[in-house]
């Protein structure tokens, strides 16, 4: 089974790596990451434009890799609620005759990485700004910083990758006309 993941991002393709072997384990599953684009700004606010970018970067990779069995768009995103800065992630799992889509859990943000942010940084950068790392989001990202690493980027991708996978999982359902 080969699997195509939208990035290059080392926790990135973990997650999707740990997910698909939870999901078909026992299946010979060859998992690569290619470089794709999302279409959407460099930080992504809201949803819609979150999950867009993650659908692009699937539909991406399913166009320029097409014998491939899946397709994986993972973007992560941000949203202002009032001053509070909430971070989360679309995921995006495709194949030539289904898809699956669902959403990390979302978590808040330091004001001092808000405020950059808001300013136009992307969150890794401000990550790496704030909590004085280097590449952070190539690692454990800003909830694995935040929570001591009992969630690390990979692990808080998994679940949603995971749950992306359902309509797959039970494709006599979702498949209904």
């Amino acid at each position: 089974m080969k699997v195509i993941v939208g990035s290059k991002n080392p926790a990135k393709i973990a997650a999707v790596k740990q997910a698909f072997l939870k999901v078909y384990s026992g299946s010979d599953l060859q998992i690569s990451g290619h470089s794709a684009e999302s279409g959407v700004s460099d930080q992504p606010m809201g949803d819609k434009e979150t999950l867009t970018g993650a659908t692009n970067r699937a539909r991406f990779c399913q166009r320029h890799i097409p014998e491939a069995d899946f397709w994986v768009g993972l973007e992560g995103g941000c949203q202002f609620d009032g001053e509070d800065l909430e971070a989360f992630a679309w995921m995006v799992v495709m194949s030539s005759s289904n898809e699956g889509k669902a959403r990390t859990s979302t978590f808040m943000l330091p004001p001092s990485v808000a405020k950059l942010v808001k300013e136009g940084m992307e969150l890794g950068h401000a990550d790496d700004i704030v909590f004085k790392r280097e590449n952070s989001k190539q690692k454990n990202g800003a909830v694995g910083i935040l929570t001591n690493d009992l969630i690390d980027r990979t692990s808080y991708y998994e679940q949603a990758i995971i749950l992306a996978l359902i309509p797959f999982m039970n494709e006599e359902i979702y498949l209904q006309d």
